[in-house]
């Protein structure tokens, strides 16, 4: 459940707020609040660590407790985490681990893998303790758990497990039963998440299977297996694979391998991509991008990613999940030819974009 101490300022925002509201400045509220409690918010979806643990090498899980302006939150979802780092607010997205559980309903959890050079995710995982407190962000993404499936396959490869995760704890919990295989890649046996929890409920929970994918790892132990995703290897492991509807999550290579792999060969095929596939740089010119607000026109190279391009040259537009998925970073494209980088497609009439997936194609406006 949320904080009682939120709870019951919550009660007194409703009571006092539509005579006060008006006339409160929430900056200030806040930093006064949280002398008393600091999960005390006027507005802020703000949540508490009461839990820190070793999940992996190079990954660690904080347990989350929100306080009442935290929205609620799906199996399989991602959640913005913005975090102060050396001055600087930073925010990144997470799919909780879990969502619910033992230390009480309202809580989440989410599993964090320390990137090299990552400034969230490294002070998520070596200086975030017990205690600390984070803002939290509305939930966003598709991959969901959907009652009318009745037989599904989950396929991760690295942190790639943290949605799918969540999906069967919900599952497991009851929320909805189904006939769930899971095939989890990693580089080795020190990498894998949840490794005794997915043996248990390989073993103990009816529907549910378990197979272990190692690509570096010396010697295999027994119901371990090797290799890189390929037909043999997946039919082999799902016998039923033309019966099963897939969520897929990884890094944007795995994905776009898996999406040409089981093309017309499973139920349906959802993915997400926590790093954009690598493509073939396009040789060239740097193309021209125009920022129409500011007026900036900025050389950009041809086939890079509209979002960090932009940051390279000292421009920060609004975003999120980095992944294509939230469309926190969508803007108007007034002319030009753009690509989505997950896809491969390119489109040439004005419209939307989301410049953390697109790359300018050819001389481009944003209304930014």
């Amino acid at each position: 459940m949320p904080d009682t101490a939120s709870v019951k300022t919550g009660a007194l925002k409703r009571l006092i707020g539509p005579v006060i509201g008006p006339v409160i400045d929430p900056v200030a509220f806040d930093f006064w609040a949280a002398k008393v409690n600091p999960l005390l918010s006027w507005e802020r979806p703000l949540a508490r660590v009461v839990a820190r643990q070793v999940a992996a090498r190079d990954s660690v899980t904080l347990v989350l407790k929100p306080n009442r302006h935290v929205p609620p939150v799906q199996a399989g979802q991602h959640v913005p985490v913005t975090v102060e780092v050396d001055g600087v607010r930073l925010t990144r997205s997470y799919s909780p681990s879990s969502v619910g559980g033992k230390r009480g309903k309202g809580c989440l959890a989410i599993t964090v893998k320390r990137i090299p050079g990552g400034r969230v995710s490294s002070h998520l995982c070596q200086n975030v303790r017990v205690g600390d407190v984070l803002e939290l962000g509305e939930a966003f993404g598709e991959m969901t758990l959907r009652p009318e499936v009745p037989r599904w396959l989950y396929i991760a490869a690295g942190s790639g497990i943290t949605p799918l995760m969540s999906l069967l704890r919900a599952q497991a919990a009851g929320q909805s039963r189904a006939d769930v295989t899971l095939l989890y890649w990693a580089r080795t046996r020190a990498d894998l998440c949840f490794l005794d929890e997915l043996r248990h409920l390989d073993s103990h929970q009816p529907g549910v299977r378990v197979h272990i994918i190692l690509t570096r790892e010396a010697a295999l132990l027994p119901g371990e297996h090797s290799g890189r995703p390929d037909a043999a290897l997946l039919t082999q492991l799902v016998p039923d694979l033309a019966e099963r509807r897939v969520y897929a999550c990884g890094t944007g290579g795995f994905v776009d391998s898996l999406r040409t792999l089981l093309a017309d060969q499973v139920a349906g095929f959802d993915a997400e991509a926590f790093t954009l596939p690598e493509r073939a740089a396009v040789a060239g010119a740097p193309v021209q991008v125009t920022l129409r607000r500011s007026g900036r026109v900025l050389d950009i190279p041809a086939g890079e990613a509209l979002l960090p391009a932009l940051e390279a040259r000292g421009i920060h537009p609004k975003h999120g999940c980095r992944m294509g998925i939230c469309n926190s970073c969508a803007c108007d494209r007034i002319s030009g030819t753009s690509e989505n980088l997950n896809t491969g497609a390119t489109q040439t009439e004005p419209g939307v974009v989301r410049i953390c997936i697109s790359a300018a194609r050819s001389d481009m406006t944003l209304d930014l």
